[in-house]
């Protein structure tokens, strides 16, 4: 069953992500994207070394709560002030651990995902490319139109979202690791090399260190 995939821990899960297809059929219609750049976080409960960079890394508060819950549903934050992002919850109910949706190839629903982008930005400006409509974890929960308030602590497997892993497991030596993207500290140095991608991919972002994080 799909729903075992997230049973591990998300640094076990994180890779196994890439290529799948996560859909939300929201106002507007469905949208669906390919997955192909992640970032694990552990928190508590979650076995290795202490995660400073995971929202749940010390205990349960309202804010993290979903990262509690049952494994395949979601977490929704709001980041910066400006933007939504989508993690994927893992490892049993009880236990912390989720997997940050960084980025995705908008392969259905490309017109909604534009409006979507075009309609977040305001602004008359030249059109956004395809590439980039899911290239970072803001501008895919805007894609996809996922907001904290509507899509917070829902299950990734049941309506309106669907999951369906990739048709096979993307080949090892096309998947890339390193530090975690903007992390501050320790979090986002080599110690911590929980970003997970497709190499070559034109839909994976830039990397960009956190504050303070050691260089590579």
């Amino acid at each position: 069953m799909v729903r075992e995939l997230f049973s591990s821990h998300a640094l076990d899960v994180a890779p196994n992500l890439l290529g799948g297809l996560l859909t939300l059929d929201g106002a507007g219609g469905p949208v669906t994207v390919r997955i192909t750049e992640v970032e694990a976080y552990h928190g508590v409960g979650t076995p290795g070394p202490y995660d400073p960079g995971s929202h749940s890394r010390d205990r349960r508060t309202e804010r993290n709560a979903s990262m509690f819950g049952p494994p395949g549903h979601a977490y929704v934050y709001f980041s910066y002030g400006m933007h939504f992002a989508l993690n994927m919850v893992c490892s049993p109910e009880g236990v912390a651990s989720g997997v940050l949706i960084r980025s995705g190839e908008v392969v259905a629903g490309a017109d909604i995902a534009h409006a979507r982008r075009e309609a977040k930005r305001g602004t008359v400006a030249a059109p956004i490319p395809d590439r980039m409509l899911a290239r970072g974890p803001g501008n895919l929960a805007a894609a996809l139109g996922i907001t904290r308030p509507e899509h917070d602590g829902l299950d990734l497997l049941a309506a309106p979202f669907a999951f369906r892993p990739g048709q096979g497991p993307v080949p090892v030596e096309t998947i890339a690791s390193g530090p975690r993207v903007g992390v501050a500290g320790e979090a986002g140095g080599p110690a911590f090399p929980w970003r997970f991608w497709i190499a070559g991919d034109p839909t994976v972002s830039a990397f960009r260190p956190g504050r303070g994080a050691p260089r590579i």
